[in-house]
């Protein structure tokens, strides 16, 4: 299993992802799910997966392939004129290997599923948001729907929709995407550290604060037993409940 999620602020965009896959409890191992495109000044470009990880990986290397030489970049993330194009792009050669693989039907486009979330900005734009399913199509993320989640979403959702705010700074949501993660792998053996995060500067057109975060990192470990805490304590001020 995976988790991603990438938020659209005042600030700019911020993507944070798990690095866990397991094929059973005895094969889990550490694969990167997040990947970055630049050309300084230009454009930036964000991209996390989740899902089928031969699907994601032949994406990712096929997105990549096509943005080393200029003959190759026919068409390329590198040469789209819009972040939308990028989009429609990543969504065509997600569906190209889908189709590519599941050879036996239905059950077998399921079974090399995967989901994407693209960020990024060009320049003379806004940056934006969007949300690749496995067939292709897509969504932008908006003033009403302002972060997208791929992979095991539900237990990290209800702190991103309580608590986020489009004026946070970088510093504030990069603590509450920690949040978020913590009650995620607290809950779902699944997803683990290291965690990556980038946080992208609007107009900046360049690839800025991109870091690791490992499992001793003591920053993460002050926000995971602070929420614990914060937590029990708020609970043992709530009204005390009575049976009739």
């Amino acid at each position: 299993m995976t988790y991603c999620v990438g938020l659209r602020l005042d600030a700019g965009l911020i993507f944070m992802s798990d690095t866990r896959t397991n094929a059973g409890v005895d094969n889990i191992s550490t694969v990167k799910k997040m990947h970055s495109w630049d050309i300084p000044g230009e454009r930036s470009i964000v991209i996390m997966t989740a899902g089928n990880l031969a699907t994601t990986q032949s994406v990712i290397s096929l997105l990549d392939e096509r943005s080393k030489a200029p003959e190759d970049r026919k068409p390329s993330i590198l040469e789209a004129p819009s972040m939308f194009q990028i989009a429609r792009e990543v969504g065509r050669t997600l569906k190209e290997v889908i189709a590519a693989n599941a050879t036996t039907g239905i059950e077998a486009d399921g079974a090399f599923g995967a989901t994407m979330i693209v960020g990024g900005q060009i320049a003379g734009s806004a940056p934006r948001l969007f949300l690749i399913y496995p067939e292709g199509n897509f969504i932008e993320a908006s003033d009403d729907t302002p972060f997208f989640q791929i992979g095991e979403a539900k237990y990290g959702k209800p702190i991103l929709v309580r608590a986020l705010r489009p004026e946070m700074s970088f510093e504030e949501a990069l603590k509450l995407l920690m949040v978020s993660f913590d009650s995620t792998i607290k809950s779902n053996l699944s997803v683990g550290l290291p965690l990556d995060y980038i946080a992208y500067d609007a107009d900046s057109l360049a690839i800025g604060h991109a870091a690791r975060i490992e499992q001793d990192d003591p920053y993460y470990q002050a926000v995971s037993n602070g929420w614990g805490e914060a937590l029990t304590l708020a609970f043992d001020q709530l009204p005390e409940f009575t049976f009739d």
